[in-house]
């Protein structure tokens, strides 16, 4: 572990090889094989099937908060679930933000700038492993992840099915993209600080 280092940022392990193969990552694995299921059921027009894509969504962001705290719970933490859980959230909601762009929902160009930041951050990831850095979700990181979800559960649900519901009003769905806008930028902005720190120390 590098000194004074932050809590998401370690070595690659050089040494004897853990096997990768363990719950906290066989959940990643899976949410990750979620991803085209969510699109496909997302394509179709049957609200029936939309419920499921909710389903699918809210299983797919359970295993996401489940498999870090076994891992850490258990000392399951590997290089592979470092690297692999923050690809699969970018998965998962990069996948769902662009079918809410496609329905409508969402204006292409907040869509582009998520993606924009989570592809960035990526290119961050893979060019400092090459380094054997690894660079695993940051605390700012996590709580924009779980922002993100919120807006996509409350678009993805099919409102017009309730009869005693009503949907939430615009501005509160202003409100919350702003937010989740922000919380994006803002942990964005800490990986390429931190990036651009790390890069000059290797």
């Amino acid at each position: 572990m590098m000194k004074s280092a932050p809590e998401n940022v370690s070595m690659l392990d050089e040494g004897p090889k853990r096997s990768w193969v363990n719950v906290p990552n066989i959940l990643t694995v899976f949410r990750l094989i979620m991803v085209p299921i969510l699109i496909i059921l997302m394509l179709q027009h049957d609200w029936n099937l939309h419920w499921w894509a909710v389903s699918v969504f809210v299983i797919a962001g359970v295993t996401d908060q489940l498999d870090g705290h076994i891992a850490r719970s258990q000392d399951l933490i590997t290089d592979f679930g470092r690297i692999m859980d923050p690809i699969a959230d970018k998965a998962l909601t990069l996948s769902a933000f662009i079918m809410l762009s496609i329905a409508g929902y969402l204006p292409w160009w907040f869509t582009i700038v998520i993606a924009a930041r989570e592809l960035g951050v990526t290119v961050l990831r893979a060019l400092l492993l090459k380094r054997s850095v690894v660079v695993a979700a940051s605390l700012a990181g996590k709580f924009k992840t779980l922002l993100q979800m919120f807006l996509i559960f409350i678009l993805l649900l099919p409102w017009s099915t309730f009869s005693n519901i009503v949907m939430p009003g615009s501005w509160f769905m202003v409100v919350v993209a702003a937010l989740t806008l922000i919380a994006t930028l803002w942990s964005g902005a800490g990986y390429v600080i931190e990036s651009v720190k790390l890069f000059g120390k290797h």
